[in-house]
């Protein structure tokens, strides 16, 4: 029987995600305003890279103590979480007609970051050498959208201005809506922490392996921001922070946290990871890129498709044991 700690630490971490999610996402939209980059960019960068830090830091622990099945677990599960059971609920909630010209810049960047990985996994090993050039392309990646959104912003047709349609009750000094970001970006990061401790707990109970417990209990918790973040932003009809928030926190994932992991040290390979679960993320990213780059509208059968898919992923990891 659980802990009735483990129940609060669950229902407390569930509150500060989508408490936080909301000043998140909050400040970034109003930051974009204030500084005249679109919220695409925004969502893409500041909410997408705020929310993945709990990734980073809990691959990193799990690199450096040796549980490389949680590491790698953790960055491939969190992006099948993405790209189906945030993105689908997502759908689910507020059916997009998805602009090509809009996300055709990040999905061509998440495809690339994904073939990377492959082919890095092929090798068996990540190492150094590997996981600095994933930071510099991380970089040019980055400094390139922001250059391109000024371009854009100068010129008077900032494309995606227009999606953040709420103009009340957002913070208009700009130190206030980059606190109420911070603030937010602390209490999901915080909530995550909660969540995966408690869901860890449940996990190990039930006598799950460490491999199955990274791609998808810790995967999900840490994922949790992201979820947070992108339902309030489907809600509130920011579709372009919830598709930037989805494309850019997967593809700080690959390039940022296996970087930065495979920097400080060597990552072998799961078994498990090789024959199965990178087949299972490259097979997903390509299906919803395709998707969106087809002009057609991502109505709720999809995004609940995804949620079904997504289901099915994680019943099959647990029986799998």
């Amino acid at each position: 029987m659980l802990d009735p700690l483990t129940h609060i630490q669950l229902i407390g971490g569930f509150i500060l995600l989508f408490v936080g999610g909301e000043a998140l996402v909050r400040g970034a939209v109003s930051l974009a305003r204030r500084l005249h980059v679109s919220p695409l960019l925004i969502g893409a960068t500041v909410v997408a890279f705020g929310t993945s830090m709990p990734e980073l830091v809990v691959t990193l622990q799990a690199a450096l103590r040796g549980s490389t099945g949680i590491a790698f677990g953790n960055v491939i599960g969190s992006n099948i979480a993405n790209l189906m059971l945030i993105l689908g609920l997502a759908i689910a909630i507020s059916p997009v007609l998805v602009s090509r010209r809009a996300v055709a810049r990040d999905a061509a960047v998440l495809v690339g970051a994904t073939v990377l990985l492959v082919v890095f996994i092929s090798f068996g090993t990540l190492v150094a050498w590997q996981g600095a050039l994933m930071l510099v392309l991380l970089g040019l990646v980055t400094g390139a959208s922001y250059w391109h959104e000024r371009r854009l912003s100068a010129e008077g047709i900032g494309r995606h201005a227009h999606e953040a349609e709420e103009r009340q009750h957002l913070p208009k000094p700009i130190w206030l809506a980059g606190l109420a970001a911070l603030l937010g970006l602390a209490a999901v990061s915080f909530g995550a922490h909660l969540m995966v401790g408690a869901a860890t707990i449940i996990a190990r109970g039930l006598g799950i392996t460490e491999t199955v417990i990274g791609i998808t209990v810790v995967a999900v918790g840490t994922s949790l921001p992201e979820l947070a973040t992108t339902v309030v932003a489907a809600y509130r009809k920011h579709t372009e922070v919830a598709l930037g928030n989805v494309l850019g926190s997967s593809v700080f994932n690959i390039l940022a946290i296996m970087g930065v992991v495979t920097v400080v040290t060597p990552l072998p390979v799961p078994d498990e990871i090789m024959r199965v679960d990178i087949w299972v993320l490259a097979g997903i990213t390509g299906l919803v890129i395709a998707a969106m780059l087809s002009g057609i509208r991502l109505g709720r059968p999809f995004g609940v498709l995804l949620l079904l898919g997504y289901a099915a992923f994680a019943a099959l990891q647990y029986l799998a044991v």
